[in-house]
Order: C-alpha cells, then structure tokens, then sequence
C-alpha cells in the first residue's frame, strides 16, 4: 500500500507530457486526424474548401497551393502531415528549410488510403485507432468491389476542368475509385495525376459515361453527339465530390459512384 501510495504521489508530481503538435497541409488529412479521434493535436490546417466544424477555430498556414510558412512555424509543429500536391514544389522546397518533423503521405489507390490511416495513428499515437479505420474502410471496399465486379468495365472519362480540358490519370486515386465500381478511366494510361487532354482524344476513346466536376459543364458536351455517352444521356455530374478528397468519407463517396454508375446502359 505504501509503494502504491508513493507512486500515485510520484506521478502527481510529476509534469503532464507535452502534446504533440501537429500541423495538416490537407482537408483530407485533417479530416484523417478527426476520424482517428486526434483532432486536439491539431494546432493549423492548411485550408482548401469548407472546414469540418470542429477545425473552424484553428489557425490557417495557407491555401490549398499557396503555404505560408511563416504562419507554420509561428505554430511550432511537432510534425507536418504533408500531402505534396496540396503545397506545390515551391511549398515542398520551403519545407525542407525549415527542418521540421514530416510524415509524408500520398496514397495513389484506395488500398494504401486505408494504410495510411495506419501510418498517420502510429505517429500521433493513435496506432489502435488507425487500425480499426483502416479495417472497416477495407471491408467496405471490398463489398464494393464484390457488388459492382463487371466482366467488362465500364468505359468512363472524368472530367476535372473543361477550359482547357482536364482528366485524371491512372496512377490517381480516382482511378482506382471507378475500378471498384466496375469501371476503367479512358485516360488510365497517362502516368500525370491531372493530364490535359483534347476533345479529339475523348472523341477517340468513346467512352460510354462522362463524368464532370462541375455540373455545369455538362451541357457542353452535348456539341458531340456521336460520342456514346452524349447519345445514351450518360454525361452526369461528379455524385459527391469527397472522391477528390481522399479520407475515410471516400468510401462512402465511392459508393455513390458505384449507383450512379450501375445506371449506365
């Protein structure tokens, strides 16, 4: 009793150990940091679209593309989480001056989406939490793919931006979004992440949906009639525009690109 009693005195006095100070340079890795219940160790996010609600009061260290690394520093970040497409070359080489801790995560497929969550909880000490996210976002994939499995894929072309006209390639996790629904991105074998393309080369590949960002640029398509997609009235918007934003809401994003699609005759 009086071991006990000395050790419960010890700890008391004893200082709390200092929280890790985490920055986000990504609304999905921020939202990552959310789903694995560590949203307190957040200090900054780097902003691209709305905030979730419970991020609205933190400081900012930038748009998406635009870092401020000042604002970064001032905060004095423990770790960076770091998706490097959302700071550009110009953000990645600002980084590296400052000598700050960064785990650097880039999932190109939804498999290793869910390894992330993995990878980001063991490093704010959320290990058995990233595990149990990663466990149920790959039994929802897999009932996904089960479910929508195509003996021959649907032929779809996703249109990010039409002037000028941009797609996605194959090694982007959009990509293999589709696959889980049974499709195939037309532009599967271009290596960018976000390729610009022709309509010459869309009317080339025909494919039998397209898919558009921006519900408004959907009527423009109809000036191609001879593309299949125009003719079976399959020129339809993005359902959810969480596939773009890969964390675990993209599962439930890509079901909806699942019924969506399911509709294409």
């Amino acid at each position: 009793m009086r071991r006990l009693l000395a050790f419960l005195l010890l700890c008391l006095a004893l200082p709390a150990a200092a929280q890790l100070r985490v920055v986000s340079l990504a609304p999905s890795l921020s939202e990552t940091m959310l789903d694995l219940g560590a949203g307190d160790l957040l200090v900054g996010v780097l902003d691209g679209g709305e905030r979730p609600a419970a991020l609205a009061g933190l400081p900012s260290v930038g748009l998406y593309g635009q870092l401020q690394p000042e604002s970064l520093l001032a905060l004095r970040p423990d770790l960076v989480l770091l998706w490097p497409d959302s700071v550009g070359a110009t953000g990645r080489e600002q980084l590296k001056q400052l000598a700050v801790p960064q785990l650097v995560v880039e999932p190109r497929d939804l498999a290793q989406l869910a390894q992330s969550f993995i990878q980001i909880g063991e490093r704010v000490g959320r290990a058995e939490q990233g595990r149990r996210l990663a466990a149920r976002f790959e039994a929802g994939l897999s009932e996904l793919r089960q479910r929508h499995r195509r003996e021959v894929p649907l032929q779809v072309f996703y249109q990010v931006w039409d002037k000028p006209l941009y797609t996605l390639g194959g090694k982007q996790i959009v990509s293999d979004a589709l696959r889980a629904c049974g499709a195939e991105n037309v532009f599967a074998d271009l290596a960018l992440p976000a390729p610009q393309v022709g309509v010459e080369a869309v009317l080339q590949r025909d494919p039998a949906v397209i898919l558009v960002s921006d519900p408004t640029q959907a009527g423009a398509w109809k000036a191609w009639p001879q593309l299949a997609a125009v003719r079976k009235g399959q020129v339809w918007p993005v359902p959810d525009r969480g596939l773009e934003r890969p964390s675990f809401q993209m599962l439930a994003a890509t079901e909806k690109l699942c019924r969506l699609l399911e509709q294409a005759r």
